[in-house]
C-alpha cells in the first residue's frame, strides 16, 4: 500500500514537470504583451488559443497567465484612464463647483428685495380676510376657538 502511494506521487510529480516542460509562448505577459506591436499581439493570441485547445493539464502556468492577460489585462482600450492625482482634481473641482453655486445663490437671494407679503402687517391682514370670508372653517383661522398664529410667520 505504501509502495502504491509512492509510485502514485512520483507519477503526479513527473506529470507536473511534464506540463511545465514546454517553453511558454509569452513569458511575463504583464510586462511584454502591452509593448508588442498590434500584429505581434494578434499572433501571440492566435498561438495561445491554439495552445489552449490542448489539454489544460499540459498547458504551462505561464501560458495560462498570458492568455488571461491577453483576454482581460489592462492594455490598449482596457488601460485605465485615471492617473494618479486625478482623484484630488475631481474632489477640488466638485468642492469648487459647490462653493461657486452657493455663492451665486446667496448673491441672487440677497440682491432681490424682500416681498411685501412677508411683513407682519400683511400676514395679520390675511388672517382678518380669512375670518371675513370664512376660509377653512373646520380647523383653520375661521374655526371657533382657533388659537394658532394663522398666516403670521414672524413674531
Amino acid at each position: 500500500m505504501f509502495r502504491n502511494a509512492v509510485v502514485r506521487s512520483a507519477q503526479l510529480t513527473s506529470r507536473r514537470f511534464q506540463s511545465t516542460a514546454s517553453a511558454p509562448v509569452l513569458a511575463q505577459a504583464e510586462q511584454t504583451f502591452a509593448q508588442l506591436p498590434k500584429e505581434q499581439q494578434t499572433e501571440v493570441v492566435k498561438k495561445l488559443s491554439e495552445v489552449m485547445k490542448a489539454d489544460w493539464n499540459t498547458v504551462s502556468v505561464e501560458d495560462k497567465r498570458a492568455m488571461y492577460y491577453a483576454s482581460y489585462g489592462a492594455h490598449n482600450r482596457r488601460r485605465p484612464h485615471v492617473k494618479s492625482g486625478d482623484n484630488m482634481k475631481v474632489f477640488i473641482g466638485v468642492v469648487g463647483t459647490i462653493a461657486l453655486s452657493f455663492t451665486i445663490s446667496t448673491l441672487v437671494r440677497n440682491s432681490v428685495p424682500k416681498q411685501r407679503t412677508l411683513n407682519k402687517e400683511w400676514q395679520e391682514a390675511s388672517n382678518e380676510y380669512a375670518r371675513e370670508k370664512n376660509i377653512n372653517p373646520i380647523s383653520g383661522v375661521s374655526s371657533e376657538g382657533y388659537k394658532g398664529k394663522g398666516f403670521v410667520q414672524h413674531d
